[in-house]
């Protein structure tokens, strides 16, 4: 059958030239025209924050989709995709795209961010909190680059720039020519989580004695936070703060075994949740053991409370406080053990304490402590910033290489002996400065530093993604539960009449980069489409005259005739052969069997 079909395709354009130019040529450029093999793209999107705190809104308030994409050296942003590089991105670009009324954005970040240069990390560390704070009704999403996103992103760089072309000729030309990418989320509308669930960690250590002992509160919040959720793993701050919260707990936990080396204080470990919310977890709890409980370690007598918060860089220690320690408290006795331990053993640490009153008219606390301050509570901070302004504190580039273990178990090592010395009262007691205690079977432990920070940063933590049944709570649970007792979850909401905090959904979705023509190729298109149909019926519809033309134009020269002429023979014995020429040359040029035919009956 398909040899039949074959064969009258073939007599068919033997027998007309015009029809084999309407349907042939057509046909064969529709089946070898090259067709792209990559026609979409599905990679995955992070969503920027969206969340409200005090009645405020913050980050994007969109999640949808479904537009053209774009650079910024395009013209015309309106209603576009803006695609961005974090190589180049600037805070001016991206109000540039605002302003213009983009569609959406889209910030690809480099596969590696740890090999970013470092003007670049501080530059986009002071741009976030300023993104964050725009009121921005358009989705901004971020993605990791792929070797096909960066073709996207360099071919839709090359048509936005040749749209700058002087010549308009040039621009609708390249216009038609050129492929775009339509960019389409599969997900929804981001709706409220009213009713997302927050959790807190806490566990003791017993003092030695009576029951009314003093009571030193370590504090450090677990969570994470930067410009889009699932990007935020917060290696600094406040991974290091809760590494050595940790390791804090497993060397007290030791001493506290043994009847002599037990001191007589309480030891009270709390993992905050919020703490990147203004402190939700601590001001929650402070009210349950505060104002709803009549017996409670806080409401007997609280020596201090330590916060521990982005300590594993640089060479600086500072003391944040509210409120400067008088002399002859326990936390001006705990301040003057640091200055020891630091000038004795470290001298290379630059140490300070840095001052600052509450300002309760900011809608955030600068530093944790000052949720202890506030509720009278003497309090400091620890950590290597001397600025809680610092971007450090809030970036998605907050990152497992911006921790140096070393500087770590320094610091961890600081802390335990100035705690140390306090709770035994070792100066009082003679012990020189330079006593060191946590050496050999007490030394602090670099693997196991390195297995919590890497534990830590393998996953982001930002308080949207811990649930209740998150494997951070549950794995950060039975690491207090190997060294403190009584571990209590404490578990709290947002109040539904007047919410302190409210997330939203859809942090995670798949984008498509789907290639596309522009619509004003569509419309050529659509014009040579109609041309071509127009001759087509011209042609059918004078068929005639188009097959005389074709005639005249494809016939030979006359000169060539007599050449046939004379292979033929006027003898009787050779005429059937000069018959059968006649045929198959009538058979394959009628013109020329004319000729033939005349030249034989002379």
């Amino acid at each position: 059958m398909l040899e039949e079909a074959g064969e009258m395709f073939d007599n068919m354009l033997k027998a007309s030239l015009p029809l084999t130019f309407i349907v042939f040529i057509p046909a064969v450029l529709l089946l070898v025209s090259p067709l792209q093999a990559e026609a979409a793209h599905e990679f995955t999107v992070y969503r920027m924050q969206q969340y409200d705190l005090q009645g405020q809104t913050y980050g994007t308030r969109n999640s949808v989709l479904n537009t053209e994409a774009r650079t910024v050296e395009a013209d015309v942003l309106s209603r576009r995709c803006v695609l961005m590089r974090l190589a180049n991105f600037s805070f001016e670009q991206y109000q540039k795209a605002l302003r213009q009324s983009a569609g959406a954005v889209v910030i690809i970040l480099p596969a590696d961010m740890a090999a970013l240069p470092q003007d670049i990390v501080r530059q986009f560390m002071d741009i976030e909190p300023e993104i964050l704070a725009m009121e921005t009704p358009v989705p901004v999403y971020f993605a990791v680059e792929d070797a096909e996103l960066i073709s996207i992103y360099e071919q839709t760089l090359a048509a936005s720039a040749n749209q700058g072309s002087s010549s308009a000729a040039e621009v609708l030309l390249h216009t038609a020519t050129a492929n775009g990418f339509q960019m389409v989320t599969s997900g929804a509308q981001s709706k409220a989580v009213s009713d997302w669930l927050m959790t807190s960690i806490e566990g003791r250590l017993a003092g030695l004695g009576s029951e009314d002992l003093p009571t030193i509160v370590i504090v450090a919040h677990y969570d994470s936070f930067g410009v889009a959720p699932w990007l935020s793993y917060g290696a600094d701050s406040n991974g290091s703060g809760l590494a050595v919260f940790l390791e804090l707990a497993r060397l007290f936990s030791r001493l506290y075994t043994y009847k002599r080396t037990h001191a007589g204080y309480n030891l009270l470990f709390f993992a905050s949740g919020g703490g990147k919310f203004n402190y939700q977890g601590t001001k929650r709890w402070l009210e349950e053991h505060l104002d709803h409980t009549d017996s409670s370690l806080l409401q007997d007598n609280v020596a201090f409370v330590l916060c521990l918060d982005s300590v594993g860089r640089e060479d600086g220690l500072h003391l944040h406080v509210s409120k400067p320690p008088k002399e002859g408290t326990l936390q001006h006795t705990f301040l003057k053990e640091l200055e020891t331990v630091v000038s004795s053993q470290f001298p290379e640490v630059k140490f300070s304490m840095v001052h600052k009153k509450i300002n309760l008219a900011e809608d955030t606390l600068a530093w944790e402590h000052e949720r202890f301050a506030i509720r009278r509570l003497p309090s400091f901070t620890v950590s290597h910033l001397d600025s809680h302004h610092s971007g450090h504190r809030n970036s998605v580039l907050d990152l497992r290489s911006k921790v140096d273990t070393q500087v770590l178990m320094r610091n961890t090592r600081i802390l335990a002996e100035a705690l140390t010395r306090v709770i035994y009262n070792m100066t009082e007691k003679g012990a020189p400065s330079d006593l060191q205690i946590f050496t050999e079977q007490m030394r602090i432990q670099r693997e196991q530093l390195d297995a919590v920070m890497h534990w830590l940063t393998s996953q982001p933590r930002a308080a949207q993604l811990v649930d209740k049944d998150s494997p951070v709570l549950s794995t950060l649970e039975y690491y207090m539960s190997r060294y403190l007792k009584d571990i209590k979850l404490h578990h709290f909401k947002a109040d539904k009449r007047d919410p302190e905090f409210l997330f939203y959904d859809q942090l995670k979705q798949t984008m498509n980069a789907y290639r596309v023509k522009p619509a004003i190729f569509d419309l050529l298109l659509a014009l040579c489409i109609a041309a071509y149909l127009g001759v087509s019926y011209i042609a059918v519809q004078n068929f005639g005259l188009l097959y005389k033309l074709v005639q005249r134009v494809s016939w030979k020269p006359k000169q060539a005739m007599p050449k046939y002429c004379r292979t033929f023979s006027s003898s009787e014995s050779d005429r059937d052969s000069d018959t059968e020429t006649v045929k198959f040359l009538h058979q394959s040029a009628p013109w020329l069997t004319m000729c033939v035919r005349f030249k034989t009956h002379d």
